[in-house]
């Protein structure tokens, strides 16, 4: 019975993307309401009222959904989808995780500065290492070796600077941060890949070092 159960969860879990037609699970889209002036809004939250429309969570496939009218198709109705719809949904997401991030530093599952974040990655206890994309590339070349050693997968987040992980971590000068393994990484992680449809996570010139 209980098998049952989680399989019937796991089926309400998939949703059909209105671009391509697949079903996925929610993880990988985003959700869209039509507000009250038939505005498209996206429900990152996945608690607005109103019936959700599915988007895969990639620049691509939302650009596809406004060009193509299926917002409209999907609601039967006329809608209004604001040409830097995109955008918005960008711009929400790097709120969102970096809120996130926010909060599991007050939960005690952030860890920062270099010396903390090294020991971190040596116990194995790193989900995701966090730098500055404004970062002395020093410090954060001797953090992608320990990294690349890592017996388990290690994400890498580069996409804010300095100033903005400062803030949202409560702390002053962050350069070096890291989010610490464990099941409440999760929720974070689904953001975070969401955020990689629209935005690369770290500078292409880090590549070839990370």
């Amino acid at each position: 019975m209980a098998g049952a159960a989680s399989t019937l969860a796991a089926v309400a879990r998939q949703r059909r993307d209105l671009v391509s037609g697949e079903v996925m699970d929610e993880a990988r889209l985003i959700r869209f309401v039509i507000g009250p002036e038939d505005e498209v809004i996206a429900d990152l939250g996945r608690n607005l009222p109103g019936r959700g429309l599915w988007v895969a969570a990639q620049r691509t496939a939302v650009e596809t959904a406004a060009r193509k009218g299926l917002f409209a198709r999907a609601a039967r109705r006329k809608v209004k989808v604001a040409a830097e719809l995109c955008d918005l949904v960008e711009a929400r997401l790097r709120a969102r995780v970096l809120a996130m991030l926010g909060l599991a530093r007050k939960a005690g599952r952030v860890t920062l500065g270099f010396e903390k974040v090294r020991s971190a990655l040596e116990a194995g206890d790193v989900a995701w290492l966090i730098e500055a994309c404004d970062g002395a590339a020093d410090g954060r070349d001797k953090l992608f070796a320990l990294r690349r050693r890592s017996r388990a997968p290690v994400g890498l987040l580069g996409l804010f600077d300095g100033a903005e992980l400062s803030l949202a971590l409560g702390a002053e000068n962050v350069i070096h941060s890291a989010l610490l393994s464990g099941r409440d990484a999760g929720r974070w992680t689904r953001d975070v890949e969401r955020l990689a449809g629209f935005r690369p996570l770290f500078p292409e010139d880090w590549r070839a070092e990370s």
